[in-house]
């Protein structure tokens, strides 16, 4: 065989996602839909108290029901192992290691799995299922000053702190000292989680929607002490995932099952349950404290973030995270802090700790911008550091200025009137709004297969996950560049444990992660192949671990950055708050595919909409659950709230990246909540610094009227 036919370009074009068609005519299997020969199904039963403990399981008169299987509970579950760290840095959620012990932490909280026959048979099980508890008071209020509050390592630490901040406040022309909340708010992607289990011949395996195999299967060995050669996890199609799709109760309760009665079970959460089982992100309180010279020059900033977690898991929401990248100042401390209350477990969502710090620190510089009185766009430029503020470290491209000049060019900001409160057109007034974007830039060791078939073409096989980015698509354009041919002559596998080690799809690093080591493994056997020699019919393969290459990147602070505007109408007498436009520009690294990219731009934009003006789970203090837990009762934006959305970007390749990504899934989502909470206080004068901005809120605050 000779070496293929040279085609270079398929990075930076826009291509169709290659399963488009399998997903549009329904061929594309998601978890919860893939057939399987003898299956059972198991059904969930939640802790209906938000704190006690478990009295009674009346198993009896469910196991005589018609179908019903079993049900398991704390009282013949087996044993798991927590006592560990993962993958990921932290110790696995308890509410994943279900039935161990009879405490009931939270409202939610999974007491027992009916498994029957069929779904139907399963959840009247589960309905009729009788469990007593023993019910103790609870506590589920998130407050400033609370003294059991405590700073927490995450995945930074806790505090960052230099010069003397009350020395440096006091010296200052303008002051901003500022508390901002955000409410709890969840992920509810469009497909539930879901997961099946069966051994087969010695071997488990779990037919699963998560976003990454690799990370699921090493919790699943842990957890059930096994060995990591007889687990295998598969997870071709996800609807979706947002940080919340990583080990939950329903994988562990449905590997339980299927151990004990040796037959597939899958269990499948309604949406209700997803509310209290697979994570959400943390309401938070927020302190801003600025203080800027006559020229608006940033000398103190403070910013502290408090945020809740379980009594069982000790999860931080990182919000002040935000503040050490974006601005630099003489005095700068920050903090992110948690309280444990008896809630469940908050996770990652989309721009963990970015997405809310930004509202609460990109609403202070806009306030700030107004005391100073100085533009908005130029106090950020006036203040874009050239070192990391609490690193130390250079930036490897730090393009935020360009974003706002060009953002600014093209949302026509010069034209704007900065006195809040001026601009009408019939009932509504009209303002604008501008906030900074950034979110870290990072990439975890992966491996990758590529190989040359006999056919001329070329497989790539790689634990990568799609959830519904475009990231196989990427891939396939990544690897046809990196072999130097058509696209059209790659096909990628992806979501399948047995593939080696991998990445996963969160924290912007999935593409960037996994075309790391395609480029690799890509490079090495285009070297292999020799120029009109022949191709075994088993083809060759060559694979790759980037672990060792990974290493420079410490060495300089990585983000992606943007800028985002934002117009609303207000209309002050309904309180009624439209978005009618908003432009986001970004410098994230290399685009590999435009057409997925500027979607997944433009849905975290969409969802910053969301943030700023619908999204609010609100707690029950009389049982600690939700109201509303369903997608009646959680108000999201739709297609009639989001007018005009546009998002493009700048040329930003990383230069230490083999393909010069940086990373998108997120940066969308951060700063997008604030252009629109100043441009509502551009429209009518008032500031609004509690989210959602509820029409109600709206009249209460009042402001000029029409």
């Amino acid at each position: 065989m000779t070496t293929a036919t040279t085609m270079t370009g398929a990075v930076g074009t826009a291509h169709t996602r290659v399963e488009g068609r399998d997903k549009v005519t329904g061929a594309a299997r998601y978890a919860g839909e893939i057939p399987f020969a003898d299956l059972a199904h198991g059904w969930l039963v939640l802790s209906t108290v938000a704190r006690g403990r478990i009295l009674s399981v009346g198993t009896g008169p469910v196991l005589d029901m018609p179908g019903v299987l079993t049900v398991l509970h704390h009282g013949n579950a087996p044993r798991l192992d927590i006592d560990y760290v993962g993958m990921l840095g932290v110790p696995p959620d308890p509410t994943a290691a279900v039935f161990q012990n009879d405490r009931v932490p939270h409202a939610g909280w999974p007491v027992a799995l009916v498994v029957a026959e069929t779904p139907e048979q399963a959840r009247e099980a589960a309905e009729a299922l009788v469990v007593t508890y023993e019910q103790e008071p609870h506590d589920i209020e998130l407050s400033a000053g609370r003294p059991d509050a405590y700073p927490v390592d995450g995945h930074m630490p806790a505090v960052t702190e230099k010069g003397d901040l009350e020395a440096e406040l006091a010296a200052c022309a303008h002051v901003v000292d500022v508390e901002y909340t955000t409410p709890e708010e969840h992920h509810a992607m469009m497909e539930p989680h879901a997961a099946t289990a069966l051994w087969d011949g010695g071997r488990l395996e779990v037919v699963d929607s998560n976003q990454g195999t690799t990370w699921v299967a090493d919790e699943i060995t842990r957890m059930f002490s096994l060995d990591a050669s007889a687990v295998r996890v598969r997870s071709e199609h996800v609807g979706g995932g947002f940080g919340s799709k990583g080990v939950r109760a329903h994988q562990v309760s449905a590997v339980m099952a299927a151990t004990a009665l040796r037959r597939p079970v899958r269990v499948v959460l309604t949406r209700r349950q997803m509310f209290s089982l697979t994570g959400y992100r943390s309401p938070t309180v927020q302190r801003v404290r600025l203080g800027a010279d006559s020229d608006g020059r940033l000398r103190a900033l403070e910013h502290r973030a408090l945020n809740q977690t379980s009594t069982v898991w000790e999860f931080v929401e990182p919000s002040a995270g935000v503040a050490r990248v974006m601005y630099d100042a003489d005095a700068h401390r920050t903090s992110n802090e948690v309280v444990r209350l008896d809630v469940p477990s908050p996770t990652w969502m989309r721009g963990p700790g970015e997405a809310p710090g930004s509202f609460a620190l990109e609403a202070a510089l806009d306030e700030l911008a107004e005391r100073c009185g100085i533009d908005p766009v130029e106090l950020r430029l006036r203040n874009d550091p050239e070192h990391g503020p609490v690193s130390g470290l250079p930036f490897a491209g730090r393009n935020l200025a360009a974003c706002f000049r060009e953002g600014a060019r093209r949302f026509g900001w010069a034209d704007r009137d900065p006195r809040p409160g001026t601009r009408r057109e019939g009932r509504w007034l009209l303002g604008t709004g501008t906030a900074a974007a950034s979110f870290p830039s990072g990439a975890l060791p992966s491996t990758a297969a590529v190989t040359a078939e006999a056919d001329g073409t070329f497989t790539v096989r790689i634990a990568a996950a799609d959830i519904g980015t475009g990231a196989r698509t990427a891939l396939t354009l990544v690897a046809a560049d990196a072999l130097r041919v058509a696209p059209d002559r790659v096909r990628v596998h992806i979501g399948d444990s047995d593939f080696g080690p991998a990445g996963i799809a969160g924290g912007s690093m999935g593409t960037r992660s996994w075309a790391w080591a395609i480029t690799a493994a890509a490079g090495e056997l285009r070297d292999r192949l020799v120029p009109g020699g022949a191709v075994p019919p088993e083809g060759i393969t060559v694979r790759s671990d980037t672990t060792a290459a990974l290493g420079a990147l410490a060495q300089k602070e990585r983000h992606s950055f943007g800028a985002q505007f934002a117009e609303v109408a207000v209309d002050v007498a309904t309180g009624e708050v439209r978005v009618r436009r908003m432009l986001g520009i970004f410098a994230a690294g290399r685009i590999v595919n435009p057409l997925t990219a500027r979607g997944q731009l433009v849905g975290g934009m969409t969802w910053g909409i969301s943030m700023a003006l619908h999204e609010e789970a609100v707690r029950d203090r009389a049982f600690g659950g939700l109201y509303g837990a369903d997608l009646a009762g959680y108000h999201v934006a739709t297609h009639a709230d989001v007018p005009t959305v546009e998002a493009d970007w700048i040329d930003d390749p990383d230069p230490d990246d083999p393909v010069g990504i940086k990373g998108i899934g997120e940066v969308g989502i951060v700063g997008a909540a604030a252009a629109v909470a100043n441009a509502v206080w551009h429209a009518t004068g008032v500031r609004h610094r509690n989210l959602p901005i509820r029409p109600d809120r709206v009249l209460e605050a009042g402001g000029p009227r029409v």
